[in-house]
């Protein structure tokens, strides 16, 4: 971690790549850069292009974490679209904003790269891919530029944050927990209009606490002579936390998370322009997992009934919506998984052209026949798009839009009174020092022998260990003992979980919806999605 801080904290691409376009130069400025992927290995990328394919537009999450997620393997979204032949292209950002940026300087700025791209390209339009947050960004980006971008895919994106299950999608009822967007503005000016992605980081880390203070260490420990080396890829990325500017995170919390204004046609874009979904013609395509519990299947589809609420709506606006579901897979893995990048990524690049030609309407995309072979000269599977009625996108668990009226109304108040009470109280700190103290990062460089003496004796016995040490097998009698204790600790933190998960339902419940908490005391969370 401190080395790729001192580094500059770059994009994680494991591919060469040159800067196109810097933002920062622009008017408004935005701290965004577009990259142009140029090689991998000793592979140019122009050996390997198809002329007759589009430029693909990749945009990583800005959700506390640095760029490069969709490309920092081999055998990646980078990778894949490198592999079927199209001219590739990154979204880039840097770690500190620019000043006073918000969510509308991106838009400027990503709209200035699709023109670029455009024109290196003979006017054809860019495929756009949409990583988690990228997604709504995405979004924003096709209902403000009607016609300029082609078609648009989104993975693991929420856009209907209302949505969900309460015992099982927790996150969705924090904004209302901490009574609104306050807490966001208040971190921002304590470190003089900076706000940490870290806490954002540290929001999604509590999610799984299993998977945080145990399970992902254990199997480092466990598998030390095969996994050091993906664990610390992973986390050199999960650990290399940006910095937002506070206009651009209260934006982001007050339209989406708590205002849910995408979906709803209020996001104020400019003065005057508002996005609107339902001026998007170009097609999209939703991929989302039923495994996934920060962006559940009901954050990904439920806008599609919520803006066209009947099928003939849909056709009317001549659109066309795809959506594909993967049953297991966790939110990072619809995008980082090697299996799912050669199989789902390939498919969904290689139907591209498919997509296009289909009839307005809603379908689901179905894969079938797999081998999951990139590098076989036949069909590794058949691919069908399936025709859907909107009216039939729903799941067994239908939430409430009241309680969540009333959380966006607590936190326009409670904004009011910090602004008036609070906010002139507030002396910033060095943001060097809460950044440094913060425990995200805290908690990683204190095992580091730059900072913690300690710790500086493990590098003059490590060889000896190296050299004495006898693995056991998976019969050894302690072996087993191990294995038990590690599933006994897992077992608790999930129980854990789901008891603290339950109390934080009944607790919204019953602040901001007091007639439903008999309701949700009565109800059993059912982990099976259906579309």
């Amino acid at each position: 971690m401190l080395e790729h801080e001192q580094e500059g904290l770059p994009p994680l691409l494991n591919f060469d790549y040159e800067t196109i376009i810097d933002a920062r130069s622009f008017n408004p400025p935005a701290n965004y850069a577009l990259l142009k992927i140029t090689a991998v290995g000793d592979e140019c990328l122009e050996d390997c292009l198809d002329k007759k394919k589009p430029p693909i537009i990749i945009v990583d999450p800005r959700a506390g974490h640095g760029p490069g997620i969709g490309g920092f393997k081999r055998e990646s979204e980078v990778g894949i679209a490198m592999h079927e032949g199209h001219p590739v292209y990154f979204a880039s950002f840097f770690p500190e904003p620019c000043q006073n940026q918000d969510i509308s300087d991106v838009l400027h700025a990503l709209r200035k790269f699709i023109d670029e791209i455009s024109k290196l390209h003979n006017g054809a339009k860019p495929i756009l891919y949409g990583n988690c947050q990228a997604g709504w960004l995405i979004v924003l980006l096709c209902a403000d530029c009607v016609g300029l971008v082609g078609p648009a895919v989104l993975n693991g994106s929420p856009l209907s944050y209302w949505a969900g299950e309460d015992n099982i999608n927790p996150m969705r009822l924090t904004g209302g927990l901490l009574g609104g967007s306050w807490m966001a503005q208040w971190l921002s000016d304590m470190s003089n209009g900076i706000f940490d992605g870290a806490w954002l980081v540290q929001n999604f880390e509590n999610l799984n606490p299993s998977n945080t203070l145990w399970e992902k260490n254990y199997k480092l420990f466990s598998e030390i002579d095969t996994e050091s080396e993906r664990y610390l890829e992973f986390e050199r990325w999960w650990n290399g936390y940006y910095q937002f500017s506070e206009q651009e995170i209260l934006s982001t919390i007050e339209n989406l998370f708590i205002g849910n204004k995408l979906e709803k046609g209020v996001f104020r874009i400019c003065k005057g322009c508002y996005a609107d979904i339902k001026r998007i013609r170009n097609p999209i395509l939703v991929f989302a997992s039923s495994g996934d519990n920060i962006t559940p299947p009901h954050q990904a589809l439920n806008w599609i009934p919520t803006v066209y609420q009947t099928t003939s709506e849909l056709k009317k606006y001549k659109q066309r919506i795809a959506y594909l579901l993967n049953t297991h897979v966790g939110h990072l893995g619809l995008f980082v998984s090697a299996n799912v990048v050669r199989f789902e990524h390939r498919a969904i690049l290689e139907s591209i052209e498919d997509l296009e030609k289909l009839s307005p309407g809603l379908y689901e995309m179905k894969i079938s026949n797999p081998t999951g072979n990139p590098d076989c000269h036949k069909p590794a599977y058949t691919v069908s798009f399936e025709e859907r009625q909107v009216e039939d996108i729903h799941y067994q668990y239908q939430y409430q839009a009241e309680p969540f009226e009333r959380v966006e109304k607590v936190s326009v108040l409670n904004n009011q009174l910090y602004q008036l009470y609070v906010q002139p109280w507030i002396f910033p700190i060095n943001p060097i020092l809460l950044k440094w103290f913060h425990p995200m990062r805290l908690s990683k460089y204190i095992y580091s022998e730059r900072i913690n003496p300690l710790m500086s004796v493990i590098p003059f016995i490590t060889d000896g260990i190296k050299k004495n040490r006898r693995p056991g097998d998976k019969e050894n009698s302690f072996k087993k003992i191990e294995n038990q204790y590690n599933e006994l600790i897992s077992e608790n933190l999930d129980s854990y979980k789901v008891i603290r998960d339950q109390n934080l339902s009944l607790l919204f419940n019953y602040i901001y919806n007091p007639p439903g908490l008999q309701n949700i005391i009565t109800q059993r969370p059912n982990k099976t999605y259906h579309a």
